[in-house]
């Protein structure tokens, strides 16, 4: 799999987990979490299933633009500790797990950041 090809299956398997875990979260813990744990989990599926769509764009970018690639890894981590933080919080009521939220959302920043930056560049010198 080359220019982004990966991206896009990685894309679509987190997109299909973010409405997955969306309907688990409102169907199946409704009765087990609370309210407030409930609202943390939308929050991890929200966030999740942006990215998963970043990512696909990024596969789909990838196919033109060389070196976005990096995006798309930055976007993939900051999925896995940011939502997946959030995911586990809900789930264990572990308030450490907080801490590592934000380092999720630099990664996505970064990604984002990266998005525009390496499109910019292309573009600029087409």
């Amino acid at each position: 799999m080359t220019n982004g090809s990966f991206l896009l299956v990685l894309g679509g398997a987190n997109a299909f987990l973010a409405v997955a875990l969306g309907a688990f979260g409102a169907h199946g813990l409704q009765e087990i979490i609370s309210p407030r744990e409930l609202q943390t989990w939308q929050t991890a599926v929200d966030y999740h299933g942006f990215h998963a769509l970043g990512l696909l764009m990024i596969g789909i970018l990838a196919q033109s633009i060389q070196k976005i690639e990096r995006a798309g890894w930055w976007m993939f981590a900051g999925i896995l500790l940011f939502s997946g933080s959030l995911y586990m919080l809900s789930l264990t009521g572990i308030k450490t797990l907080g801490m590592i939220t934000p380092v999720g959302g630099v990664c996505f920043l970064i990604g984002w950041s990266l998005v525009t930056w390496t499109t910019f560049q292309h573009h600029r010198n087409s």
